[in-house]
């Protein structure tokens, strides 16, 4: 078995590297398939998806190359992705196969879930990738701030060029949450606003998301998606806000 999957990614390397298609494609990109280990393909899309978010890959590989020592001493699935990355990135061949092999087996020691052969939803994958990254980011930046509080050594940034730690008051009280650079690529800002029809008064409300689910519909685009999700809807009945303005539960449009 083993030797057909290898007789397979040859020739699939052959096709790829002979089609006409590479031409239009930048070029110094590379593009490698990913190994598959029992049903690990929901992973490898979700890993593919992430190496061709150029803003992404370029902070993590900087960040693997700032932290090579550390990451050699502490592995996670952080360290273990940029590895991979890096290898894809300094390849010499366009194109070509790789086992993703270090980060599956880190990824079945960490959480249990991933030990089965199970196929499991790439979206919810994607999800838990980016919250372990933003944690293992978070520690690193509170673990940095309070090394300075401790000494006065000049200041060092553990998690990346553009992360922040978190502002503190007089109570020692955190301000606002740790921002990195995960946060910067991905996060967004929901805004949701809601039209009292009696009174006029509008009401709005900022969320931070770092995905949104859509409805799909067939033969639809990626905008029109996003119209119909932030499309305006009446309240009625049970759905009717309390009105700080005119006191009482009215109609409003929500948007």
């Amino acid at each position: 078995m083993r030797r057909r999957i290898l007789q397979s990614s040859s020739k699939i390397e052959t096709v790829i590297q002979t089609a006409s298609f590479l031409d239009k494609f930048p070029e110094g990109e590379r593009y490698f398939g990913f190994e598959n280990f029992g049903n690990t393909c929901y992973c490898n899309n979700v890993l593919q998806a992430l190496y061709f978010c150029v803003p992404f890959r370029e902070e993590l590989i900087e960040y693997y190359a700032d932290n090579k020592r550390v990451a050699d001493a502490e592995e996670n699935l952080f360290t273990c992705l940029a590895d991979l990355f890096s290898q894809i990135s300094s390849q010499k061949k366009r194109t070509g196969v790789i086992a993703p092999k270090r980060f599956v087996q880190r990824l079945k020691k960490q959480n249990e879930l991933f030990r089965s052969f199970m196929h499991q939803d790439a979206h919810e994958f994607l999800n838990y990738l980016l919250n372990e990254f933003v944690d293992i980011l978070e520690k690193e930046a509170q673990s940095t701030k309070n090394d300075q509080q401790t000494s006065s050594s000049p200041e060092k940034i553990a998690n990346g060029p553009r992360a922040h730690t978190p502002e503190t008051n007089g109570n020692g009280c955190q301000k606002e949450p740790i921002v990195t650079w995960v946060h910067n690529i991905f996060q967004g800002i929901l805004t949701n606003e809601t039209r009292c029809l009696r009174c006029e008064t509008v009401t709005a409300r900022d969320e931070t998301f770092l995905d949104l689910s859509l409805d799909i519909e067939q033969n639809s685009s990626i905008t029109s998606c996003l119209k119909n999700f932030s499309s305006t809807e009446t309240l009625h009945a049970d759905d009717k806000f309390f009105c700080d303005k005119c006191c009482s539960y009215k109609k409003h449009r929500r948007g």
